[in-house]
């Protein structure tokens, strides 16, 4: 293998990654450069062709992602979140502790059957207007909401982008993700909570003019029609009912994904050209070309010889090397944008296996658990925690990064600790 593939692929890999990090041109922009540049490349050097481009895009989970965004877009527009979220503030009646819990415990459910990304648009705008009501700070509640998205994505196959791609790249169902993934997310929900409550406790106050605040709210002010709202939820039940079943039936998620889309516009029927207009399509190229550039180190052979090197590890220690890949990924999520993170050591995982021969189910799980637990330390290290700063630039107080580390990195400890407990025991019970 020519070492000057190699130092080509990464000098661009690791260009592309630094600025991606840096914030200063759109992540979408400088991946895709990066892409072209990769293939260019390769395509001079003779170790990457158009075709091998196209094919390490995984486009399973590109018209997943799709096929959801069209159908929480046309959800959205009814007005059933920003309605939930109204009625579970006024059951706090007033009590600050208990509206930043219930808050919480909905962002997350929220979270595990739309995405987290979709919940914190939805939830923030709504939480603003909320403390702005209660004249409280809103950064307690925009925080701990945006890491206990995170915590309720990690559950399921659709909460968390990287579930998705790790769950199309290793065939896993919604059922396993579920089954696997949702009992430490319940667990640690609960010690997060618990965190949050040492945390911030002290510094909110409640007062009899915050729970009357709360009661002349009118939630019904977020509906305009409420045919479209059973509708919506409609659509959401049996969405989640094909998600659970869709191994045994026969059907792929992004096809699940795209019944969903379908009945939505079908049953709502809002505006098709305003709908595909709110469509992240900048976020769908974000990947595909993620996919392109990390195919561009696979065809180098720099994969190859990475999954090499770590499964000399995983040979010798077996149980040791997926806690090694919890707190890589881990770390490396909150210094890197989780989806890039997972798109790049999910051919490594598999190298794993068509060299050395090792059973993955055990590697998958540690990856999901590491990015997305250890995305919660960082403003950038989910894309939910980016669209939650960005809408909080928008208060008098926004959150910074310094506020954000100060809560996130002693809470990510925490959960890896306990995921790595929790994968330890469940490789050791044949469970994961």
């Amino acid at each position: 293998m020519s070492y000057m593939n190699w130092v080509i692929a990464l000098t661009i890999f690791f260009i592309t990654y630094i600025v991606l990090f840096s914030e200063k041109i759109d992540r979408t922009i400088i991946t895709l450069a990066g892409a072209l540049a990769i293939l260019l490349s390769g395509l001079a050097l003779g170790f990457y062709t158009q075709p091998a481009a196209f094919e390490a895009i995984d486009f399973d989970t590109i018209t997943l992602v799709l096929g959801m965004m069209i159908m929480v877009g046309t959800i959205q527009r009814t007005g059933l979140i920003e309605y939930l979220s109204i009625i579970i503030a006024q059951k706090s009646r007033g009590r600050v502790w208990l509206l930043l819990l219930g808050l919480g415990a909905f962002t997350a459910l929220a979270s595990a059957v739309l995405d987290n990304v979709t919940t914190m648009v939805i939830v923030v705008p709504t939480t603003l207007s909320i403390t702005d009501l209660l004249g409280l700070s809103p950064i307690p509640f925009l925080i701990s909401e945006s890491m206990l998205s995170i915590v309720g994505g990690l559950s399921t196959l659709i909460g968390d982008p990287p579930n998705i791609i790790i769950g199309s790249a290793a065939n896993l169902s919604f059922t396993q993700f579920i089954t696997r993934l949702g009992p430490i997310a319940v667990v640690i929900w609960f010690l997060s909570v618990l965190y949050f409550w040492i945390r911030f406790n002290k510094t909110m106050p409640s007062t009899v003019e915050q729970k009357k605040a709360l009661e002349e709210m009118d939630p019904g002010r977020t509906v305009e029609d409420w045919n479209d709202v059973k509708k919506a939820s409609g659509v959401m039940i049996i969405v989640i009912g094909l998600y659970l079943v869709h191994g045994m039936i026969g059907l792929q998620p992004q096809t699940v994904a795209f019944i969903g889309a379908t009945l939505a516009l079908l049953l709502i029927r809002p505006d098709v050209s305003e709908t595909l207009a709110n469509v992240e399509w900048s976020v769908l190229l974000f990947y595909a070309s993620l996919f392109v550039l990390v195919g561009g180190l696979e065809q180098a052979g720099i994969i190859h010889q990475i999954a090499r090197e770590f499964g000399i590890i995983a040979e010798n220690f077996p149980l040791l090397a997926p806690l090694i890949l919890v707190w890589l990924a881990g770390i490396l999520s909150g210094i890197i944008d989780n989806v890039p993170l997972t798109i790049a050591l999910i051919p490594v995982i598999q190298g794993l296996g068509s060299i050395h021969g090792i059973h993955l189910t055990s590697y998958w799980w540690a990856l999901a658990l590491g990015a997305g637990l250890g995305g919660i330390s960082s403003p950038i290290g989910s894309s939910a925690n980016v669209i939650t700063v960005s809408l909080s630039e928008r208060t008098d107080n926004p959150i910074t990064f310094t506020k954000w580390i100060k809560v996130g990195v002693p809470l990510t400890v925490l959960n890896l600790t306990l995921a790595s407990i929790f994968l330890f025991f469940g490789m050791k019970l044949g469970y994961m």
